[in-house]
């Protein structure tokens, strides 16, 4: 029995674009340029057009970690984690990760701090993007680390203040556990 096919795949697009010429792969590329604002940024991003190529990422994980609640907008952990996501597609450099993720926790951190949420997911999510951004920071080069080492530091002393369900228990067991890793 076949294995029952669900749809196309990258093989399939793959393989149309073997007949494209430099002139098709142009109008196509300018096309999903055209498209949407997210082909855009991950191109701008890709080629690093545009100055500070981490500025739209950062923007799409601010709207979506600390939103305008008086403009009744939600938050979304999974939409922000996109934008780390996408980041990673686009160019993925090791310190522009570690900066979107520190980012992300003083988004969560901050709006957490102001309103007081407490949805207990979002700040589990907080926690492990907490913890990833940890390891990519001591995957970095010494001299990169102490800036984004202090930036999370600072999470973490906020979150004493501000944040209940563990959450600074939990960023000080990881601080300590990969500040002597790293």
């Amino acid at each position: 029995m076949a294995a029952k096919k669900t749809g196309p795949a990258w093989s399939d697009v793959k393989g149309k674009l073997v007949n494209f010429d430099r002139e098709g792969l142009l109008d196509l590329v300018h096309d999903l340029y055209a498209a949407n604002k997210d082909n855009q940024i991950f191109l701008h991003a890709r080629f690093n057009l545009g100055g500070d190529v981490l500025k739209p990422y950062k923007a799409i994980i601010s709207r979506w970690l600390w939103p305008d609640i008086l403009k009744n907008q939600d938050y979304s952990v999974a939409k922000a984690k996109k934008a780390i996501s996408d980041y990673k597609k686009a160019i993925g450099q090791a310190e522009g990760l570690a900066e979107l993720m520190v980012h992300y926790c003083e988004c969560v951190t901050g709006f957490s701090s102001n309103i007081g949420i407490e949805d207990e997911s979002y700040l589990d999510a907080l926690v492990r993007m907490f913890e990833q951004a940890l390891k990519a920071i001591a995957a970095l080069p010494e001299t990169q680390r102490d800036p984004l080492w202090m930036r999370l530091d600072g999470v973490r002393r906020a979150s004493h203040d501000n944040l209940g369900y563990g959450v600074s228990e939990d960023m000080d067991d990881l601080l300590a556990e990969y500040r002597v890793a790293g």
